[in-house]
Parts: structure tokens; sequence; C-alpha cells
């Protein structure tokens, strides 16, 4: 909650600076990344940051979903995996994956078309992958749409969890700049080591097959409002 109160207050400022100093905003355009300091330098800082930090096995401050593709987070089930179940299950699951990807490339053409029409700039196009940015945590939070068509229990077995920045910063696609381009490309590298990681390993992205995301075992705080965890000492409590 301290994180999605944060990203809001960095809505709001990204908007404030919008109207009150729009030329901040002139480091999205060519390479003036490199031409003036700006707040959305420290913005862009980061989202390299949270991105740096899904390419590596971090232990603290990741969620679990986020960190599932790293054989450290495997724990292999006690009771040997149907191997055809699992096949099943990520066929499916990357099936719908790849609708939600056709979909979200529909709306980034639209916004494509409204781009080539002036219809809106490229402060318009920032501000739409910063209210992305506030949308991420409103799914994992509160509710989620993708969960509803992937008909995941939670965000920690989510097909999808590590496609957040990928899907934030397309928007920007757009922006002809170093400020765009490199975000994408970082989330594109991410977005690739996932999908990888799911060819390779996809014992490692399904409950039945990895016990460490069963709800029992699992250690986030982010889905309990989408299902109820029975921890040990919960458990105990309740006895």
């Amino acid at each position: 909650m301290v994180r999605f109160a944060a990203r809001c207050v960095i809505l709001v400022a990204c908007l404030c600076l919008t109207l009150a100093a729009p030329q901040q905003l002139d480091v999205l355009q060519g390479w003036g990344f490199f031409s003036q300091p700006s707040l959305l330098h420290l913005l862009w800082l980061v989202w390299v940051g949270d991105m740096v930090l899904q390419l590596i096995p971090a232990k603290k401050n990741i969620a679990l979903g986020s960190k599932k593709l790293f054989g450290q987070y495997f724990t292999p089930a006690q009771v040997r995996h149907d191997l055809d179940s699992l096949k099943r299950y990520i066929v499916r699951t990357t099936k719908t994956a790849y609708k939600i990807l056709i979909l979200w490339a529909a709306l980034i053409a639209v916004l494509g078309w409204m781009y080539a029409r002036a219809w809106i700039g490229n402060a318009g196009l920032f501000m739409v992958s910063v209210l992305f940015y506030v949308c991420d945590l409103i799914c994992v939070l509160f509710w989620c749409p993708f969960r509803l068509l992937l008909q995941n229990r939670c965000c920690t077995t989510c097909r999808i969890f590590n496609w957040d920045h990928m899907m934030m910063f397309t928007p920007m696609l757009f922006v002809n700049g170093f400020y765009a381009y490199s975000l994408i490309a970082l989330a594109l590298v991410v977005w690739i080591a996932w999908e990888l990681s799911v060819v390779l390993h996809p014992e490692r992205f399904w409950f039945m097959s990895n016990e460490t995301l069963r709800c029992e075992n699992c250690t986030d705080k982010l889905c309990t409002q989408y299902c109820q965890k029975l921890r040990p000492e919960q458990s105990r409590q309740k006895r």
C-alpha cells in the first residue's frame, strides 16, 4: 500500500510537471535525455532499477510471482507431477497470455493512430505510461482483469507477472527518443528472459509442480484479496 501511495504521488507530480513545467519533458525527445537534468531522470532510474531487480534473483522486496523464473525458487513437488498435465497447463495459459498480448498490441496501435493524427503528443503518451504504472499495483492489490482471463488463483501463480514493464512502456513506443527506447528495450529483455524460462523450465510456473507457489508456502502478502492463506502459524492460532 505504501508503494501504491508513492505511485499515485508520482502520477500527480508528473501531471503537475506536464502542466506547469512542460519544458521538463524535453528529455523525452531525441537525445534530450543527455542535454539537461530533469525530474524525469529520477523516475527513469526508478523504472530501470525495478527492471534490473526482475533480472536478478533478489531475495528481498520483490514479489514471489516475479522471482519464480529462477531455479532457487523452485521446490519440486513431493508427489511427482503428471507431465501431460503440466504441458496442458502451460499451453492453456500461454495461449491466453498471447491473446492478451494481441489485445494490448491493438490498444497500442490505437494510441499510435491518435499520435499520428496529433490527438496526443509525447507528454500524453508519457502520462499514459505513468497511469499504467499506477494501474499495475491496482491489479496486484485490488482487482485484476487479466486474472479473470488467465483464470489463475493469484498474482504468485500469474503467467504474465513480469510482463508489467513491457505493457507499461509500450505506449511510449512512438516517442522518438532515448528515454522511451531505453525503457522499452530493457522491458523487452525482461520479457524475453521470462518467456524463455517458461519454455525451458515450465515446471517452475505451476503450483502443482513447484511447491514454493502453493498457498501454505507462499511468503507474499499480495494476494490476500484472492485466496485464503493458511500458513502454519495461522493454523495454530485458529486452533
